[in-house]
């Protein structure tokens, strides 16, 4: 695929993205991700399910993602080894999400699950193309390391959650003991995960975002089921263990990787 060619997919992805976030969150028609599906998106719908103030996350995601469209756009970037590396599984990770919160406002709960599973794949194919690629400058580190690591993080925890809603929206008790041990086997997973995903880069930025974003969005679980309406001191507990083993693997995995070296660094 050609440059242009891969440029116009990115922005064409973005374009996807934008329609289903305005209308997915409520900004045109109304609602909200946390009303769809029967309330199963709220905070409070299962027992891994982040604190309210957890998805303020997003902001961040979404500036990068923005800045992620623009910056593969300029001249001194176009060809450039980071830019046609990640444009496709970017593009996907990006008109995903728009297609995520689409879904989600139609109620289809099970597809939403699919949908997240193809973000996470997605993402981790912009992982795997810039693992081992030369430091380029600041505009890579922070539109593709830090944005992608940080969007990478997330989903990890939010397609537990999502799982989770769909498996509650069959019938499954959220408070039942069941429900509580195999929350906690989930939380153990998302260590194991995260762990696996930090030693498959060494770019620093992108082991920072990502395992930045594991801790906080476990860390809200914690918060959600210590002190928020679905109360569950095991897993409260649990997930607070969650984020700072993933903490400790986050530091461990950045002080093994090499810092990005590259003579033809630049400030794109």
């Amino acid at each position: 695929m050609s440059t242009r060619a891969q440029q116009v997919l990115v922005t064409v992805a973005a374009v996807v993205w934008v329609g289903g976030t305005l209308l997915g969150t409520g900004l045109v028609a109304g609602g909200g991700v946390e009303t769809q599906g029967g309330g199963l998106f709220s905070d409070s719908a299962t027992l891994i399910a982040p604190q309210g103030p957890a998805f303020s996350i997003w902001s961040v995601i979404y500036l990068g993602l923005a800045g992620y469209v623009v910056w593969q756009w300029l001249p001194a970037v176009a060809g450039s080894r980071w830019a046609r590396a990640t444009r496709v599984p970017a593009a996907a990770a990006i008109a995903l999400n728009g297609i995520w919160l689409l879904v989600v406002f139609a109620g289809w709960v099970l597809v939403s699950v699919l949908v997240m599973l193809g973000i996470v794949v997605s993402l981790g194919l912009v992982l795997r193309a810039t693992s081992g690629l030369p430091r380029q400058g600041v505009g890579a580190d922070v539109w593709v390391s830090a944005t992608f690591g940080l969007y990478l993080g997330w989903i990890c925890v939010a397609t537990c959650a999502n799982i989770a809603s769909w498996l509650v929206g069959l019938g499954v008790a959220t408070d039942s003991a069941l429900s509580t041990w195999v929350t906690v086997a989930v939380l153990a997973a998302v260590v194991v995960i995260a762990t696996l995903l930090l030693r498959r880069t060494d770019q620093r930025l992108f082991q920072l975002g990502l395992a930045a974003a594991v801790v906080w969005g476990t860390a809200w679980v914690a918060s959600g089921r210590l002190t928020g309406e679905l109360r569950s001191e095991v897993v409260g507990v649990a997930a607070a263990l969650t984020a700072l083993l993933v903490a400790a693997a986050g530091v461990w995995a950045l002080a093994r990787s090499r810092p990005g070296v590259d003579g033809r660094s630049r400030t794109a």
